[in-house]
């Protein structure tokens, strides 16, 4: 694939982690300070801002990169041979930068200082078995899907599902793990905690693998397709 090509699909993912980023966090500082200390309706607000963005995300952004805006989605198309390793290795760096650089952007446009450090402590086992549930559950989605249309209703319900039936409130996504860390606000996790979410939102990706495996492949036949970037 010409550089060009890739540099488009590498802009898509990391501009799509961006906005995911900013939403995710600006959604939850705009929703605790409306909320009026009401966890349960900030919480409410927080969930359909995601849903939302990344339906949009995904219809719009599928076509041109897979709208993975996750490295451990990454890594699973990886694991399929969906996605080559060189590729990966630009995807994935683009993800982290941009979901760093949406919490930066969440909080220039609420008037908090830009670089912050979550205290948001989310560790213990439930929580991270929570986010194991979440990424498994998420892998399973986008390997079922055999069109961006189709994913871009399914993921998003997964994760305002998910938002709710997890103690770890479904972050799913190792890159937004890390921009996370950086906002001190509703959405953030304390930056000791975010390595073990991440070691476990891979591991969950390694699982939602085998059960797709098991679910969608018969013999004679292939597992249903991935929304996957067009061929330029």
């Amino acid at each position: 694939m010409s550089s060009p090509a890739l540099a488009r699909r590498v802009f898509a993912e990391s501009l799509g982690s961006l906005l995911l980023a900013a939403t995710v966090i600006g959604s939850g500082i705009m929703a605790e300070r409306l909320a009026a200390g009401n966890a349960a309706v900030a919480l409410i607000a927080n969930t359909g801002a995601t849903v939302a963005v990344l339906a949009v995300l995904i219809a719009l952004l599928a076509p041109l990169s897979g709208a993975h805006f996750n490295p451990a989605v990454s890594m699973v198309q990886v694991l399929r041979g969906e996605l080559r390793v060189t590729d990966a290795l630009a995807y994935i760096p683009g993800q982290i930068a941009g979901c760093v650089l949406g919490a930066l952007l969440a909080h220039a446009m609420f008037e908090l200082p830009l670089v912050q450090s979550s205290t948001h402590i989310r560790a213990g086992a439930p929580q991270w078995l929570s986010e194991v549930v979440a990424t498994a559950g998420l892998v399973v989605i986008i390997l079922g899907s055999a069109t961006a249309a189709a994913a871009s209703w399914r993921v998003p319900a997964w994760i305002g599902a998910a938002y709710w039936f997890t103690a770890s409130t479904s972050f799913a996504n190792p890159a937004i793990t890390v921009g996370r860390a950086l906002s001190d606000t509703f959405a953030g996790i304390r930056p000791a905690d975010a390595p073990m979410f991440i070691l476990a939102q891979f591991g969950g990706a390694l699982v939602g693998l085998g059960i797709a495996r098991f679910l969608f492949i018969r013999p004679g036949h292939a597992m249903a397709p991935v929304t996957e970037a067009e061929t330029p």
